[in-house]
């Protein structure tokens, strides 16, 4: 995967404005767009995927099929929130393509972690009933968690992403934190405070 360059990255404004160029044919410009969100879609890839080597093959999917839709971007929403939401069907159909049952079970072992600050979080986090627990969420309670918990994205943002309203968005949160919390419960017994005073804080 190619280096994200280390020079001044562009804010939200600036992006929409080279989107604009790229749009009226200044294809060269996407290079900027790949330095901005090449990572952050690696990670998030990584997450979702739990597999290093399939998010670098995601990542530039990802992007390829960002640019060959550029055209049809139009700032309704923020970019990163349509790239974002470009990524989540990606990662979501290859997934239901492979069926690959526990690959979420991975994502909070902190052996397994992607390098950054989400570490600590994800040791706080992580033990075998809370492992249990995520490993019987949908692959779409999975990718809100994901989104929330690990990359941080607000509630207006995922609201963007998933084209899920803030009223319903919350819902489903509340819904995830108490079916998680009432899994754990049931694996032998073992209560859910602790990890939910630290997932509380992130959801």
């Amino acid at each position: 995967m190619r280096a994200t360059s280390q020079g001044h990255m562009p804010d939200g404004q600036q992006v929409e404005a080279i989107i604009i160029r790229v749009q009226q044919g200044e294809r060269e410009c996407y290079s900027r767009i790949v330095d901005v969100y090449q990572q952050p879609i690696y990670r998030y890839c990584c997450r979702m995927l739990g597999n290093k080597q399939d998010a670098e093959d995601a990542v530039q999917d990802v992007l390829v099929k960002a640019y060959q839709s550029i055209g049809r971007y139009k700032p309704t929403v923020s970019f990163s929130a349509w790239l974002y939401r470009i990524a989540g069907n990606h990662c979501l159909n290859l997934l239901r393509q492979q069926r690959r049952q526990g690959y979420f079970l991975r994502l909070f072992r902190p052996d397994t972690a992607v390098a950054g600050p989400e570490e600590e979080l994800v040791e706080r986090l992580y033990s075998p009933a809370l492992e249990a627990a995520l490993g019987r969420l949908s692959l779409e309670e999975r990718n809100l968690l994901v989104l929330r918990v690990f990359e941080e994205q607000s509630f207006p943002e995922i609201s963007a992403i998933l084209n899920i309203s803030s009223n319903a968005l919350h819902k489903r949160m509340e819904r995830i934190k108490r079916k998680v919390r009432e899994i754990m419960q049931a694996e032998e017994g073992i209560s859910w405070t602790g990890q939910e005073s630290v997932m509380s804080t992130k959801i």
